[in-house]
């Protein structure tokens, strides 16, 4: 009975264990609901949204309306008695619309350009998003394989230390043989710490987009066709030039800024604005009563001339022109960033699909050394210390060959960011690369 309910116990905690486990797919829809970054990027485009309604607002008609009520006690000096008690109202309706006022029009097309830019940045901070997921995602399963191997490596290391101590009990081998093996063994723990803090760290890393610990991850396949990318590099930094969101809102950026210089030099220009008010009282000057109510319409269209400010006009004009051509540098620095990105990516990830063949190569042929050195120890051909290095380069060929794939994929989405076009749809493929 006990047994029984240790059985259903242990097949209970796997099933829970595989329903708990996260694919690639089901990460990124965590962070969507949780990253901070993509969430004040939302927030800065309703911000420009406002702006720009407040711009657009400064050039509609402006009306504004105030009433006063008031009881009013007025007393005579003239003559005995001559004191009254009188209520006074004041209505005033003003209404203002701008003829003739050139900041407030490029006030409004810089707001559109900060706008703009604004959702550049948005798609910009999806992306990144994208490229973090998959990046986080993918090591922490290169730092699951980097401990798994070491604990696999530990384990048959440990089973080659109590041949090598039957043999020695038997005097067939040295002691500098058994030293040697223990050693290796050592060693072998030691990155095994490092490799658990490494996957910690690599857990919490993934944490930080999602706001839940992650505890089992989906795995590569091992039949994903790992392919070059195709076409030319001078293509694909032109077509970077043109998609990539970051370099869209840098570009919005600089018009903003050649507004903004607009908008300063228009400060130097006349103000026309059409005036229309309607003033109804029943009080006068210190609130004297009138006999009859009275009201007043106005027409008015007033000009303002600027004539003179102390030279803060001019020197906001300079300042305006000094940040557009900070904003082209900085245009032309993220160009260049993009430039290297894009070739860096595309090189990388080539480089990782030629890699993983080679990988796959080298760890056939050291599976066939270790084999081999294994045979011929027993025959005493070879010595312990040949059987570990052999074995050390066996796994040191499992560590490259699953870094490779993983870095493989990393530098995919990372070509597809650099030049625009990553997207949901990229995700559901690498998905696809996925088993349980």
């Amino acid at each position: 009975m006990i047994k029984l309910k240790n059985v259903l116990l242990v097949t209970m905690a796997l099933t829970a264990t595989q329903l708990n486990a996260d694919n690639l797919i089901s990460v990124y829809q965590k962070a969507l609901q949780e990253d901070p970054q993509l969430k004040s990027a939302e927030f800065k485009v309703e911000v420009g949204g406002s702006q720009k309604g407040q711009a657009l607002g400064q050039l509609l008609p402006q009306v504004s309306a105030t009433a006063n009520w008031s009881e009013n006690k007025q007393v005579g000096y003239v003559s005995r008695g001559s004191n009254k008690n009188y209520p006074g109202t004041r209505y005033y309706v003003s209404l203002t619309q701008s003829v003739v006022d050139f900041a407030k029009f490029w006030e409004w097309r810089q707001a559109q350009e900060v706008e703009n830019q604004y959702a550049s940045e948005l798609i910009e901070a999806q992306h990144v998003l994208i490229f973090n997921v998959v990046e986080r995602y993918f090591a922490a399963l290169d730092a699951e394989d980097q401990l798994n191997l070491s604990q696999q490596e530990k384990q048959a290391t440990q089973n080659e230390l109590e041949q090598v101590k039957k043999q020695y009990a038997k005097q067939l081998i040295k002691i500098t043989d058994l030293y040697e093996v223990e050693a290796r063994l050592d060693q072998i723990k030691a990155d095994e710490i490092e490799a658990e803090s490494a996957l910690i760290i690599a857990r919490q890393s993934l944490k930080e987009l999602t706001n839940i610990y992650p505890q089992q991850l989906d795995k590569l396949r091992d039949t994903v066709d790992y392919k070059e990318l195709e076409g030319k590099l001078e293509d694909w930094i032109a077509l970077a030039k043109s998609e990539n969101p970051l370099l869209a809102s840098q570009i919005s950026a600089i018009e903003a800024a050649r507004d903004n210089v607009a908008v300063q030099k228009s400060k130097y220009l006349p103000v026309v604005d059409l005036q229309l008010n309607y003033y109804d009282t029943n009080t006068g000057y210190q609130s004297i009563q009138y006999a009859q109510p009275y009201q007043t319409e106005v027409a008015a269209l007033n000009v303002t001339v600027p004539i003179f400010t102390g030279g803060t006009t001019t020197h906001r004009m300079y300042e305006a022109q000094s940040r557009l051509e900070m904003s082209k540098e900085e245009n032309e620095a993220k160009m260049r960033a993009l430039v290297k990105e894009t070739s860096d990516a595309f090189s990388a990830s080539n480089a990782n699909a030629r890699r993983i063949k080679a990988s796959e190569t080298a760890l056939t042929s050291a599976v066939k050394s270790r084999e081999a050195m294994q045979s011929a120890l027993k025959h005493g051909v070879e010595t312990v210390a040949d059987l570990l290095r052999a074995q050390q380069l066996e796994y040191k060929a499992k560590r490259e060959l699953a870094r490779a794939k993983y870095q493989y994929v990393i530098n995919r989405v990372r070509f597809l960011k650099a030049v625009g076009t990553v997207s949901e749809d990229n995700l559901q493929e690498i998905n696809a690369w996925l088993v349980k």
